[in-house]
């Protein structure tokens, strides 16, 4: 579960992170590099290999969702060369990034500056606080003295991937989710079939799994289904037209791919006879499920949405 999250995130921050193009990334090690840009001379360019194009740099991409900097961090910054000074720097700025992101609303609790470093910072972070001289030190995954949990490096990783995974997904929780428009268009001709289903509050104290901005999505996906089976398959000879349902997640309720073309249908018609007849719909069997994701995904490539969404 936690890999698909993972590919998904980093799909997405790929295709649609940065202002000039897709520029490809890895969690967590483009991220940890992308935060670590050092002005470098030639004797030093044996140590620092990176050179970062600064328009796709991780605070040039934050800047660009949010609108705004993070006070007092640039978005190219310089880094001390000595290993402990830019260590304490580079703590630092993962503090006040993970301080600014929660002051947006962003749950982040339970990552701490130092699982953002990467492993060699990690280890002279730890030396720092448990007081041990640089060398000495052993990976044991144990509490030290002055109370520092120091991690393996196997686990140190793990825990890494998890931290950057979770400070992406609060990034487009607070800042590409709010883009949602919670106003509602309220169509008379699709209220009548609405009557009786019953209904998806937006307010924000209304669920404990959805923000407002996704029950907003939600109350968008009922009423362009509901409104759109009826046109999208009233001709069909694969099972007639689809019954009502409500749709309340983003994961069982889109199975069948039905939802999701009601919505593209919506915006492009013309898919209709070329594509989206052709869907089973009441779909039973995995072959048939199948089938209609081919359907939906090559309507997808039709009108160049190529977003690398996979049947």
């Amino acid at each position: 579960f936690f890999q698909r999250t993972l590919t998904a995130v980093k799909t997405w921050f790929t295709l649609f992170g940065w202002s000039k193009g897709q520029n490809p990334i890895s969690i967590p090690y483009s991220l940890r590099s992308d935060v670590c840009i050092v002005q470098l001379t030639i004797a030093q360019e044996k140590n620092f290999k990176r050179k970062l194009d600064k328009d796709k740099g991780f605070y040039e991409m934050l800047f660009r969702l949010n609108g705004q900097p993070i006070p007092g961090i640039a978005a190219s910054q310089s880094l001390p060369l000595d290993p402990v000074e830019r260590m304490f720097q580079l703590h630092w700025q993962h503090s006040e990034l993970l301080s600014f992101l929660k002051s947006q609303g962003a749950y982040l609790s339970h990552v701490m500056p130092e699982f953002l470093l990467a492993p060699e910072d990690y280890k002279i972070w730890t030396e720092v606080n448990t007081g041990l001289r640089k060398g000495s030190m052993r990976s044991s995954g144990k509490l030290s003295g002055k109370g520092i949990f120091v991690l393996e490096d196997s686990a140190f990783e793990t825990l890494s991937k998890r931290a950057w995974t979770d400070v992406l997904l609060q990034i487009y929780k607070v800042f590409v989710l709010p883009c949602v428009s919670s106003r509602i268009v309220h169509d008379p001709s699709s209220l009548e079939s609405l009557q009786n289903m019953p209904g998806i509050k937006s307010e924000p104290l209304c669920s404990n799994v959805y923000s407002r901005y996704e029950r907003s999505i939600l109350i968008w996906l009922n009423k362009h289904y509901e409104k759109n089976r009826k046109i999208v398959w009233k001709d069909s000879q694969r099972g007639g037209i689809p019954p009502t349902r409500w749709i309340v997640n983003f994961d069982q309720d889109l199975l069948d791919g039905l939802v999701l073309a009601a919505q593209v249908a919506a915006y492009c018609p013309f898919l209709i006879p070329t594509h989206f007849i052709k869907m089973y719909t009441d779909p039973r069997t995995h072959e048939q499920f199948l089938h209609n994701s081919l359907i939906l995904v090559k309507a997808l490539h039709a009108v160049s949405l190529n977003i690398d969404v996979k049947v």
